[in-house]
């Protein structure tokens, strides 16, 4: 069932935006060349604290989990599209790296993701985080009311394509609000007017994932958790938690 939120419900999430917000800043800094990935779940866990918040991903188990996920953060590296699980791997100059981040903040769900470089980029890797940050950006400016969620789904993938990237397609964004995976699902291709409708109160998580060799198949790692590009390719994911309200589409996770 799809939940159309309150201005009340809106400015809750907003709060619980703000922490997100946060987390991602805190995994951000932390990520330096030698700094292990379980550091940034570590700074992230005390922004939670900090804040009262709760994380959404810790002790998460969808249906093709074979464990409970184990961190409040996904740090994906490389290769690795998403959920990537901290682990002690140490960050290497050139790394490129996507922290997906979650919090739960009193009764309400806030949701994003972004991808960034550690020490020297790589232009193609710069390249493909603007490609990703532009998907994001066109899906968030079709989510206006009146709109249907297809044209979410194709104005990511118009901007995918164009990249020449690839993207995993049964993968996309979700509704979000008291839960972190609610209706209706956001895929990151569909056809214009097609879907449901884009109503005020409407809140969607919109989360592009590109793969730099341009195949929409992945494998996954023995974790059962992280995906992976099939040829080593480098993946880049950003996402954010919007509202649709009549003044146009609103994110709920910045600072």
């Amino acid at each position: 069932m799809v939940e159309i939120k309150s201005e009340a419900a809106l400015d809750a999430m907003r709060e619980a935006g703000r922490v997100v917000a946060q987390v991602l800043a805190a995994a951000r800094e932390a990520a330096a060349v030698g700094v292990r990935l379980t550091a940034l779940d570590e700074a992230a866990r005390s922004v939670l604290a900090e804040a009262g918040a709760g994380s959404p991903f810790l002790g998460y188990r969808p249906s093709f989990a074979p464990t409970p996920f184990p961190a409040v953060i996904c740090v994906s590296v490389n290769d690795a599209l998403v959920h990537g699980i901290p682990d002690d791997y140490r960050l290497r100059d050139g790394d490129l790296v996507s922290v997906d981040a979650g919090a739960e903040l009193d009764g309400w769900t806030g949701d994003a993701a972004v991808s960034f470089i550690v020490g020297t980029p790589r232009p193609e890797d710069v390249r493909l985080i603007a490609a990703t940050q532009r998907a994001l950006d066109a899906g968030i400016a079709a989510a206006t009311v009146g709109n249907r969620i297809g044209d979410i789904g194709h104005a990511v993938g118009a901007v995918v394509r164009e990249a020449a990237c690839g993207m995993p397609t049964d993968f996309g964004g979700h509704g979000i609000g008291r839960r972190m995976h609610e209706d209706p699902h956001v895929p990151n291709q569909g056809r214009p007017g097609r879907g449901f409708p884009l109503r005020p109160g409407l809140t969607l998580a919109i989360e592009p994932m590109l793969m730099a060799g341009g195949r929409d198949t992945y494998v996954t790692d023995l974790d059962g958790w992280t995906l992976r590009t099939p040829d080593a390719s480098r993946a880049a994911h950003i996402e954010h938690t919007i509202a649709v309200t009549e003044q146009g589409p609103r994110i709920l996770t910045l600072l």
